[in-house]
């Protein structure tokens, strides 16, 4: 297996499992007795990881062998799964959601890292929308057989054969190399980072990761007491929708890069998001699930579209680093988001965090005009 296939493959069964997790987890966390504020906390203490850990992580990565970060951050990944089906206590629980948080974002920047650095493929859309139609496919697969092991087996279940399957993941690394790049110094990042474009574009992604605070705190509850799905159910849906960010992923690797279209179809991605999660709060099931996919396919189109601009933005040399200052700030969204959409969620109403959150990207979609390199 090519390296480049290897990355797909971990990629795959990483976001299997953890997507899985972090969707399903609300629903165990509601059955143990937590309030809304403590599933926000615990879910905002996975996000936050990336603040503190994504720039050190995207630095070692500029300077040393890849090849056991990765390896290390898919070991404590499974062990993490573990410990969560024992504890039942709020800080218990918050502190192994943090652990699995930095476990995520320490593979997430890593193999980015190696990803942004590698120059077998020429075209940047086939590259970049083949990346993310991988790292996009784990989730549906992962949802699927969750929703059964949840089903008929327990949630404690589900978290053991995926934290079996995380640790079997870790073979994989055994086929890369350990690859070193040049090392860099702590100031050049200063000037890939800190100027006008990319901080603009910082903006952007911080108000795009906003809409990810209703995912891991409201989204399942949602779906559960809208249309009175049990585990399997909510995570069929979830499943079902999120296939649509594979496909459009998929979808833009099929495009000769073209900087003027991949502009316009990174608006309408935003666009279609946020129009999407506005209307799938509608009380049929069949409607809201069509508006749902249609919101994931517009963040499919932008997931693999982001990742192509970062690529663009920086040189390869300081990009494990620059991408992880950029992950730092777009993980603020997603905490902000967090916290905010669970406070708002289980007072004002599930549905209202979705509706706020749409309305968010329908906003963003006219900035990213200004936002958006143009190369």
């Amino acid at each position: 297996m090519s390296r480049m296939r290897r990355i797909h493959f971990i990629n795959f069964m990483r976001t299997m499992a953890v997507t899985t997790v972090f969707f399903l987890s609300p629903l165990h966390f509601l059955a143990l007795g937590f309030d809304g504020l403590a599933i926000g906390l615990v879910m905002s203490l996975f996000a936050a990881a990336p603040i503190v850990f994504s720039f050190p992580t995207g630095w070692i990565n500029d300077r040393m062998s890849i090849k056991k970060v990765v390896l290390g951050g898919l070991l404590v990944m499974g062990a993490m799964f573990v410990l969560t089906g024992f504890v039942r206590s709020v800080p218990g629980m918050a502190a192994i959601f943090l652990v699995l948080g930095i476990a995520n974002n320490v593979l997430n920047v890593s193999i980015n890292s190696l990803y942004y650095k590698d120059e077998t493929e020429v075209d940047p859309n086939r590259k970049y929308g083949v990346f993310v139609f991988w790292l996009s496919l784990g989730p549906p697969a992962g949802l699927l057989a969750g929703g059964i092991l949840a089903r008929f087996s327990g949630f404690r279940t589900l978290l053991l054969v995926f934290a079996a399957v995380t640790a079997l993941t870790a073979l994989a690394v055994r086929g890369f190399n350990h690859e070193k790049f040049a090392a860099v110094s702590i100031r050049d990042y200063r000037f890939s980072v800190f100027n006008r474009k990319t901080l603009v574009f910082s903006v952007l992604l911080f108000v795009l990761a906003l809409h990810w605070g209703t995912e891991g705190t409201v989204y399942a509850p949602f779906l559960r007491d809208r249309f009175g799905l049990g585990d399997s159910g909510v995570a069929l849906y979830i499943a079902g929708a999120y296939l649509a960010l594979a496909l459009s992923a998929l979808a833009v690797s099929r495009l000769r890069y073209d900087p003027r279209l991949n502009r316009k179809l990174f608006l309408l991605g935003m666009s279609l998001s946020g129009f999407g999660l506005i209307m799938m709060v509608q009380k049929d099931i069949g409607l809201s699930f069509l508006f749902r996919f249609i919101h994931e396919g517009g963040d499919g189109l932008m997931g693999a579209l982001v990742v192509l601009y970062i690529s663009r933005l920086f040189e390869k040399r300081t990009i494990g680093g620059s991408a992880g200052i950029l992950t730092a700030l777009q993980t603020s969204g997603h905490i902000a988001g967090t916290m905010a959409f669970s406070w708002l969620g289980y007072r004002a109403g599930l549905q209202v965090p979705m509706l706020v959150a749409g309305g968010l990207l329908l906003v963003n979609a006219a900035f990213s005009l200004v936002a958006l390199p143009r190369d």
